[in-house]
C-alpha cells in the first residue's frame, strides 16, 4: 500500500492478545481444577427482551469455566442492561465489581493525549523526544529516527517498533531488562525507556502498523510531563470525572482494590517484583501492573467502560467534535488495512455503511483478564469483562466478540428504560 506495510502477524489478532506475553520465558502449567457442580448467579436487573445477553453470557463462562463476568448494553444512550454474573464464584459479582481490562486502557491514554491536545497543551505532530529523555545505557546510541516519532505515530502504533520482529515486548521482559541495566526488579518506567533508548527501530517511523504497548507507555510518560500531574490523576479529572465516573482507578500487581474480583489462570512463572525468582500464579506477580499503567493498568467494571464509550459521542463533555475526528481518523499514509479496518488512536475502527460510519472496538488481554468494549454505528454499545483468559477447556476467548453481535441481533424489542441514574449520581 504505497510501500507501507502491516505488521506480518494479523494486526487484529495482537490488538486481540495485546498482553500475550505476560507470563514470559519459564512459565510452567499449574495442576488442572477439579471439575465440581456449577453454580451460576446474576446480580443487577433482569430484562427478559435482553435474554439473549444472559445466556450467550452464560454458555461461554460455562463452557471455559469462568467464574467471575459482567456485561452492560447501551441502546441510542441509554443504559438497558448492566450485570454481573458468578460461575462457581467465592464472591458475589456486581455489576460494579472492579476487573482488569488490561488494553482497553489505551483508550483512556489516547483520550488523555487529546485532551491535552485539544487545551493547547500540545500539538499531535509533535515528536516525542520534544517531551522525554530518550538517553540510551552508556555505551549505546539512540536510533536517530525517535526524533520521527510524533504522537499520531506512537499512538497509531506506527512508531517503528515491532515486538513480532524482535520476539521482544519490553513491559513483558522485566528480567532480561534489570539484567541488562544492572538494577533490581521491580522495575520503573525510566528503567524500561532507558533501555529501549539504545534498541534500534525496526521500521522507519509511520510506514508500518505494528502494535506496541512500549508506545502507550511513553504517551502515558508524555501526559504526565505536559500535564505535570500524575497520570492516573490526570485521566480521572480530565475523562472520568466528567462523565460522573468515580470506581475506575489503577489496578494493584498483587493487592486488590476493595470489591475487585480475584483472577485465574492454569499458569505460573517467576515473580517481576523482585530477584528472588520466587514462583507465582501468573496473574500475580509475572507482570507489573505499575509497568503497565497507560499501556494496559486499568480497573473498570463493564458499567463504567459503556459510560467511558460516551466520551466519544456527540456533545461529550471530555472531547469536542474535532477531538473526536482526531481519534478515529485513518492513519496517513498506512490507512485501512485489506480487512477493511485500522487503528486510530486507542481503537480500532471499521468503516461502515459506505463509509459514513463506524464501528469502534477494542479488547483486553493479561494472564486472569479478557476484555472487550464495542461501539457500533447504529447506536450500541457493550462491555464484557472475564477474570481470566485461559482454562482446561483449550477454548479461544475472542469468539464472545462475535457472540454478543449475535446476541444483539436477536433483540426484537429494545426496553426503553434507563439505567445510568442506578450507577452514576
Amino acid at each position: 500500500m504505497d510501500g507501507t506495510t502491516v505488521s506480518r502477524r494479523a494486526f487484529a489478532k495482537l490488538v486481540t492478545a495485546a498482553g500475550a506475553g505476560a507470563l514470559g520465558a519459564g512459565a510452567v502449567s499449574a495442576a488442572p481444577a477439579q471439575a465440581a457442580p456449577e453454580t451460576w448467579t446474576a446480580t443487577g436487573t433482569a430484562v427478559s427482551a435482553l435474554s439473549a445477553f444472559d445466556d450467550t453470557m452464560k454458555s461461554f463462562m460455562q463452557a471455559r469455566h469462568i467464574d467471575a463476568g459482567q456485561l452492560a448494553v447501551t441502546y441510542q444512550g441509554r443504559l438497558v442492561l448492566a450485570r454481573g454474573y458468578g460461575n462457581n464464584s467465592p464472591m458475589l459479582i456486581q455489576p460494579t465489581s472492579p476487573f482488569r481490562v488490561a488494553s482497553l486502557s489505551k483508550s483512556l491514554t489516547a483520550a488523555a493525549v487529546v485532551r491535552l491536545a485539544q487545551d493547547g497543551k500540545l500539538s499531535l505532530g509533535d515528536p516525542i523526544t520534544k517531551f522525554l529523555d530518550l538517553t540510551p545505557p552508556a555505551g549505546q546510541t539512540a536510533d536517530p529516527r525517535l526524533a520521527k516519532v510524533t504522537l499520531w505515530r506512537l499512538l497509531q502504533h506506527t512508531g517503528g517498533w515491532d515486538r513480532d520482529l524482535t520476539a521482544f515486548d519490553p513491559v513483558f521482559k522485566d528480567r532480561i531488562i534489570a539484567n541488562a541495566l544492572g538494577v533490581p526488579m521491580e522495575l520503573t518506567h525510566a528503567d524500561v525507556i532507558r533501555f529501549m533508548s539504545g534498541q534500534p527501530l525496526m521500521h522507519e517511523p509511520g510506514s508500518t502498523v505494528s502494535y506496541s504497548n512500549y508506545g502507550y507507555l511513553l504517551a502515558g510518560r508524555i501526559i504526565e510531563k505536559v500535564s505535570g500531574l500524575p497520570y492516573e490523576t490526570y485521566v480521572k479529572q480530565k475523562l472520568l470525572a466528567p462523565l460522573g465516573i468515580t470506581r475506575m482507578g489503577l489496578g494493584w500487581t498483587v493487592s486488590r482494590h476493595p470489591g475487585e474480583v480475584g483472577y485465574r489462570s492454569q499458569y505460573t512463572g517467576p515473580t517481576v517484583l523482585d530477584n528472588s525468582g520466587t514462583v507465582v500464579d501468573a496473574p500475580y506477580g509475572t507482570f507489573s501492573m505499575r509497568i503497565h499503567d497507560a499501556n494496559g493498568g486499568w480497573l473498570a467494571s463493564a458499567v463504567d467502560l459503556v459510560r467511558w464509550a460516551t466520551a466519544f459521542d456527540t456533545g461529550s463533555p471530555v472531547l469536542n467534535s474535532t477531538s473526536t475526528g482526531r481519534v478515529f481518523a485513518v492513519p496517513s499514509p498506512t490507512g485501512v488495512n485489506a480487512d477493511g479496518w485500522y487503528y486510530g488512536l486507542g481503537w480500532a475502527v471499521r468503516p461502515v455503511t459506505g463509509g459514513t460510519g463506524r464501528n469502534t472496538w477494542h479488547t483486553g488481554s493479561f494472564a486472569g483478564t479478557y476484555s472487550i468494549l464495542v461501539r457500533t454505528y447504529h447506536g450500541m454499545s457493550w462491555a464484557a469483562v472475564f477474570n481470566q483468559r485461559d482454562d482446561e477447556s483449550g477454548l479461544s476467548y475472542a469468539p464472545i466478540d462475535s457472540a454478543l453481535w449475535t446476541a444483539s441481533r436477536a433483540v426484537t424489542s429494545w426496553p426503553t428504560h434507563n439505567l445510568w441514574s442506578k450507577y452514576f449520581a
